[in-house]
């Protein structure tokens, strides 16, 4: 929740226009704030394939996270004892 909180306000809908893969043409989009590349690879395909959908976009969030830190524990951005730092 922290890590939602901090990358989208929890809004679902939020694409972020601005950033360094905003101006790659790959901007960060959703609860999480996935990009479509991320998104790509890591998704469940049990899932809807929607970036926008908030289950699939945290499950592959997720994903990710097991995937590049291993842990959630190991991402600064979802802890709340820590200044948000992105992931």
């Amino acid at each position: 929740m922290v890590l939602i909180g901090r990358e989208s306000n929890y809004d679902p809908t939020v694409v972020n226009d601005w950033d360094s893969n905003a101006k790659n043409g790959d901007p960060s989009r959703g609860l999480c704030q996935v990009i479509m590349a991320t998104f790509v690879w890591c998704r469940d395909k049990s899932l809807v394939d929607d970036i926008m959908d908030p289950v699939a976009n945290v499950c592959a969030a997720i994903n990710w996270i097991k995937f590049r830190y291993k842990d959630i524990s190991n991402v600064q951005q979802a802890n709340p004892n820590l200044p948000p730092k992105g992931y």
